[in-house]
């Protein structure tokens, strides 16, 4: 089921989530919920609290045609290493719609989770892969893809969102 995703500024965008305990049915749903609802924005990652679910969850498939769709569900990711080689990639984010700006990153992280079958998953990203596991993952503790900008142009962004939230109030 896709579900309707947060715009900046909420407040629910700015606070760290729980971990995910156990894996139940819901959790197995939410997270077919997210990659639906993550392809059809269309986005390469999407993280629980931008659907108002306050758990550490993400997904993400940033695999390019014509290569085969890999939909990766990560519970409890965590950066295990960070490379001290830095890559700029323009970011842009499903809950900042429009907004896109160079953010410099590590170019390689190793990431651990959670798979939905229980197992323990690690793996090394890098490139596009690696700049998203790591916007997704900040998602998870309420930081995002602008606070990485100078003040103004946080500030330029956000007063736009505020206008496009008002915008879609009034359609609604």
């Amino acid at each position: 089921m896709k579900r309707s995703i947060l715009i900046h500024p909420d407040p629910r965008l700015r606070k760290p989530c729980e971990p995910v305990a156990d894996i139940t049915p819901d959790i197995v749903a939410l997270a077919d919920d997210m990659l639906e609802t993550m392809y059809d924005a269309p986005g390469v990652g999407l993280a629980a609290p931008q659907i108002g679910v306050m758990r550490r969850i993400i997904v993400l498939d940033c695999a390019k045609d014509p290569e085969p769709h890999r939909p990766l569900v990560m519970l409890n990711p965590e950066i295990t290493w960070a490379s001290e080689d830095l890559s700029t990639y323009e970011e842009g984010c499903l809950s900042i719609p429009e907004q896109y700006a160079e953010v410099d990153r590590p170019a390689e992280v190793r990431v651990r989770w959670l798979a939905l079958d229980g197992s323990t998953q690690e793996e090394q990203f890098a490139g596009l892969w690696a700049t998203c596991v790591q916007h997704e993952i900040d998602h998870l503790n309420g930081k995002l893809f602008i606070d990485f900008l100078g003040p103004l142009k946080r500030q330029m962004i956000t007063r736009k969102m505020e206008k496009l939230k008002r915008e879609r109030a009034r359609q609604a």
